[in-house]
């Protein structure tokens, strides 16, 4: 039987390297992202996987495309098993003093809304079968607050991680867990949304998108008994 996973944000960093990871393990995955182009280079990746990937462009942060999207994929795909949100955003102006309306509530709207829209998507088919597992890529800046990430950026992780935590006080006895993992620095496209863009030796000593798929996997491939409810990962 075929056993599907939805992962957001699959286009580049984290949400790319866990897609690759999952059809390694021999999932199949539908990729989500705002950009077909960039879902289409995550397959292009999967070598001679990449029939096991699905890209279908949606922006997250509307609750009426997630739904027609959520829809969509248990009607011609199947039963969906995982949940990855791992799109993300943040914004160069980003400290209290500069941060625009604008930037704040995009960060809100991907972030943290949109997670929560897909988590409500895929919830009912999975307290149907009586299974499933939501992995949430927050932050560390999920737990202590940065100027490095700025307050719209920390707030929207809040969130995410009282979501998981949510899901699994609500859920947990119709067989569904949740995971919330909270990375230090990650080499990823997002980097190059900071103030300051962090040069060649700063990424080089950090950690890469493929190691916190290594986490997803984890997670993902525990005995459904058992559930990593919170997995904080930093750079040694």
């Amino acid at each position: 039987m075929t056993r599907w996973a939805v992962v957001t944000g699959a286009g580049s960093g984290v949400g790319q390297a866990t897609a690759l990871a999952l059809v390694a393990a021999g999932w199949s995955v539908v990729a989500l992202g705002r950009r077909l182009s960039a879902l289409e280079e995550t397959r292009s990746l999967a070598g001679a996987l990449a029939g096991r990937i699905t890209a279908i462009a949606c922006d997250i942060a509307r609750q009426d495309a997630v739904r027609e999207v959520g829809a969509r994929i248990e009607r011609e795909f199947g039963p969906v098993e995982v949940l990855v949100n791992a799109a993300g955003t943040n914004a160069p102006q980003r400290a209290l003093e500069v941060l625009s309306d604008a930037d704040y509530h995009a960060m809100m709207e991907t972030n943290l809304n949109g997670a929560y829209f897909c988590v409500q998507a895929f919830l009912p088919g999975m307290r149907a079968r009586g299974s499933g597992t939501i992995v949430n890529i927050v932050s560390d800046a999920g737990k202590q607050a940065s100027p490095k990430a700025g307050p719209a950026y920390v707030m929207s992780k809040f969130g995410l991680a009282g979501l998981t935590q949510a899901i699994n006080a609500e859920e947990r006895s119709r067989g569904i867990r949740a995971i919330g993992i909270f990375p230090g620095d990650i080499d990823t496209p997002l980097l190059n949304r900071r103030p300051v863009v962090p040069d060649e030796a700063a990424r080089a000593r950090m950690m890469q998108p493929e190691d916190i798929a290594a986490c997803v996997m984890l997670a993902v491939q525990l005995p459904s008994r058992a559930v990593i409810e919170e997995l904080i990962i930093r750079p040694r």
